[in-house]
């Protein structure tokens, strides 16, 4: 699967304790990557030296991504509060 332009689920849903580019200390579940345009849901550090290992390990696929940006944002929250081990 391509990932789908102007969507930034994966941006947004999940949490992500690495280092990101003006975040040092990750973001939080829900919370926009400040990396992220919020109008047009793109990546300031799209491939450039910048982009972040965990981005790039991120593959997108159906189960994930689902058919749209809102079955995407659905399938990564889902995802991020099952796996919470608190």
């Amino acid at each position: 699967m391509i990932c789908r332009p102007n969507c930034g689920a994966c941006c947004i849903a999940p949490s992500i304790s690495s280092p990101l580019p003006g975040m040092p200390n990750g973001k939080e579940a829900g919370e926009l990557c400040i990396n992220l345009d919020p109008t047009t849901f793109t990546c300031s550090v799209w491939e450039t030296e910048l982009y972040p290992k965990v981005c790039t390990d991120f593959k997108p696929s159906f189960e994930s991504c689902g058919n749209n940006r809102q079955e995407a944002l659905n399938s990564l929250t889902f995802f991020e509060i099952e796996t919470d081990p608190n």
